[in-house]
């Protein structure tokens, strides 16, 4: 059952159709008791990094999501500031992040981001894939996202990033680390690109 995390914060309805639509089972979880049964987790977000940490950390579902991820390895996609808070921290706020990756979110430097890239980063991107992943088979040719975001996710580990996105700099745009995936683009968004990268991650992660 993919089971999307619902903390106040994203585009949980988004989801839910995509799924309803691919006749994919999924469910939404606001508290500890609905995230029994869960064989996929979804964490969005969007919004301000400390801001979706509180609403995370408030949720009373932190512990239970931590188990399932690390101690009983279930898959997990973060999509946008979902992605970020699966960092370590973020040159947004000042709260720690959830340390599943290691990596940072930083902050785009705006002189390597000309006057032609205006801040955010808004609108439709491709990514480059530079890592075979379940999450990113069958995607068509030039695969391309719909993004909102001024802070950038870097890995520590260079084998972690799966897919690239020029602006300005060339970030990590898609991220893996065992069971652990993210998208700093949003997929529910994203049209056809967005629905098979969802269809992956329900059939193939």
């Amino acid at each position: 059952m993919v089971t999307i995390i619902d903390y106040g914060v994203g585009n949980i309805n988004a989801f839910l159709n995509i799924f309803k639509q691919l006749n994919i089972q999924a469910k939404t979880a606001s508290t500890v008791d609905q995230l029994e049964g869960a064989t996929k987790l979804i964490l969005p977000g969007v919004g301000h990094f400390d801001y979706a940490m509180q609403r995370f950390n408030g949720s009373g579902m932190k512990d239970k999501v931590n188990d399932l991820v690390i101690n009983q390895k279930i898959p997990v996609v973060g999509v946008c500031v979902g992605m970020q808070m699966m960092a370590k921290g973020s040159d947004e706020g000042s709260l720690p992040g959830l340390g599943w990756i290691d990596a940072y979110v930083h902050k785009f430097d705006a002189s390597q981001v000309s006057a032609r890239l205006p801040l955010p980063h808004m609108g439709w991107n491709d990514i480059k894939i530079v890592k075979d992943t379940p999450l990113l088979k069958d995607l068509e040719e030039n695969p391309r996202y719909y993004f909102l975001h001024s802070y950038y996710f870097k890995c520590n580990n260079a084998q972690d990033s799966i897919a690239e996105t020029d602006y300005g700099i060339n970030f990590t745009s898609a991220v893996n680390h065992k069971n652990i995936f993210g998208a700093q683009f949003h997929p529910e968004k994203s049209h056809h690109f967005g629905i098979q990268l969802l269809k992956n991650f329900a059939e193939k992660c």
